[in-house]
This record gives structure tokens, C-alpha cells and sequence, in this order.
């Protein structure tokens, strides 16, 4: 099946407007994206922001006039659509399209994220199975990449591992592929849950060693040698309490999802509980870990 796009830039103030007039029209999805470079990454709690220039772009049936209805649009609102442009889109297997932009990745000497439909690079390696999914992370972003490599470089033989936000249990399972001997995998979504026991058994794991839940399933006297959180900086501060009671004494915390100007703000909030030791950066985004 093929699919026609009407992409038109409009001011801030006009989102909603236009959004109900597409739909009126027919539309089958609506996007907004940033049509400037003014990126929003992490607002405040029940704040609602926008871009000053928003991309909207409204999906169609081919048995829909496009243009008529983009020309519709003008005659209604002259002078306040910024840009028009319609496209045609094509069909294909959008789920190979997707898995395309996947290639195996290396972290440390021996050990790899492998998608489907790859070779495996290292037979002698920790190889480790993930595709996208719906859950967060494979490892290309950088927030999950820095939380690969530290793990991949240090000793997990026999150590209690919780990863705190867990999306699609890429940090779990590779604790458990590195030698540890137990994992908590602790997210609020419970598709993060499910993927992450989806892809440990793909990567035939013993799931006795896994436990999957929520914060509430954890044990509140529950210690672990390392903590690993890749969520973000907001959320960070607020749970760093809550977070260091559950590493052991002499163990380690390492925490992504941090931008380099929150750094600092989130390096505080652990200093109290944890010896915290220089920020690692990969592009505009920050690792901190800390020893208890």
C-alpha cells in the first residue's frame, strides 16, 4: 500500500487549529517536528511546550486530493502557513527499512550488540541478540553506548546488577552475558518488561537469574554491587536517594540519560552518598559514575 504526506510549517500558535482541520480532512496520522533547530529535551513536569516553528505533516489514503485540500488550507489561513509540500510515499517493508540503519557494534575487545540478519563478527565473543523495538534502547544511542562500555570493561563475575529503567533490557542481559550472577530489571512500562524478557530468551539466558518489575517489586532492602540508570537527569536527582540505598557498600553507580550542561546538577545530588568521579561525555550527552 502507498501513502500520500502533506509537510506545511505553521506557527506556534496554530498546532491545535490545523491538527482538527486535518483530521476533518481525512487524515490518518498527524507528526508535529521541529522545523527550526530549537530542540525541547527534557521539559518540566506537566508543562506542555512547542517549537516557534512546527513541521506538521499529515498522513493520507491515495484516494485523497491532496492538493485540494492543501490549497483549501491557504484560502482559509492566508498568509499564516509558512511552507507547503506534498509527497508521494511508497511502499515497502518498513520493518527491513528500519532494521537497516542497525549494524553490529563493538564494545570493548569482546563483546557485541548483533541485530538480525548480521554475521556474527566474533564467534569467539559475548555476542549479544537485539533488534529495535518498541522499548528503549540497542545501543546506538550514545546515553546506552556509555552504559554498554562501562560494563563491558569491568569485572561483573558474580555481582547483583539492577538496572534502573531497563527499556528493552539491553543492560540487563549484558550484565548477565558478562557474569553476573543476578539482575533486577526495573521499569514503569510493562512493554519495557516484556521486551526485556523477550530478548533474554532470545539470547537463551537463565531467567531464573533475571527479576523483571516495577519500583514497588523491589525489595526495599535489596543491595546490589553496581546500579545502572539510563533515564534522565530530572528523574536522576529525584531518585538519588532511593537509588543509593540500594547500592552495597564499595559498589557502583553509573548514570546516563544526563546532557552536559545537567552534569554538574546531577553530580551534586550524588555526592552525598557516593564518590563521584569525573563526567565521561559522548557528543552532548554524559556519563557519571560514583563509588559507595
Amino acid at each position: 500500500m502507498s501513502w500520500q504526506q502533506i509537510h506545511i510549517i505553521i506557527p506556534e500558535e496554530q498546532i491545535a487549529t490545523f491538527e482538527d482541520e486535518f483530521l476533518s480532512f481525512g487524515a490518518l496520522s498527524i507528526t508535529l517536528q521541529d522545523a527550526e533547530d530549537h530542540p525541547i529535551f527534557e521539559p518540566a513536569l506537566n508543562s506542555h511546550p512547542v517549537w516557534q516553528k512546527t513541521r506538521l505533516t499529515a498522513l493520507f489514503n491515495m484516494d485523497v486530493d491532496i492538493k485540494k485540500i492543501a490549497g483549501q488550507l491557504q484560502d482559509l489561513h492566508p498568509g499564516q502557513i509558512l511552507n507547503v509540500k506534498t509527497e508521494l510515499i511508497g511502499d515497502k517493508d518498513w520493518e527491513r527499512a528500519w532494521l537497516a540503519h542497525f549494524k553490529p557494534m563493538q564494545f570493548a575487545e569482546k563483546f557485541w550488540v548483533i541485530p538480525t540478519g548480521y554475521k556474527v563478527p566474533d564467534e569467539t565473543a559475548i555476542n549479544l541478540f537485539l533488534d529495535p523495538g518498541l522499548a528503549f534502547g540497542t545501543g546506538t544511542h550514545p546515553t546506552t553506548a556509555m552504559c554498554l562500555a562501562w560494563l563491558a570493561t569491568h569485572n561483573l563475575q558474580n555481582k547483583r546488577v539492577i538496572d534502573y529503567g531497563c527499556g528493552s533490557g539491553i543492560l540487563a542481559i549484558a550484565a548477565l552475558l558478562l557474569g553476573a550472577k543476578e539482575v533486577w530489571a526495573i521499569d514503569y512500562d510493562p512493554q519495557a518488561l516484556t521486551a526485556t524478557i523477550d530478548n533474554a530468551e532470545r539470547n537463551q539466558l537463565d531467567l531464573s537469574k533475571l527479576h523483571c518489575g516495577k519500583n514497588a517489586d523491589l525489595p526495599d532492602d535489596y543491595q546490589a554491587d553496581i546500579v545502572v540508570a539510563n533515564i534522565l537527569a530530572n528523574p536522576l536527582v529525584v531518585l538519588a536517594p532511593t537509588l543509593a540505598q540500594h547500592v552495597k557498600p564499595n559498589g557502583d553507580i553509573i548514570l546516563s540519560g544526563i546532557l552536559h550542561q545537567q552534569a554538574d546538577t546531577v553530580s551534586e545530588a550524588y555526592a552525598p552518598f557516593f564518590s563521584m568521579e569525573d563526567p565521561f561525555q559522548q557528543e552532548d550527552w554524559i556519563r557519571l559514575t560514583g563509588h559507595k
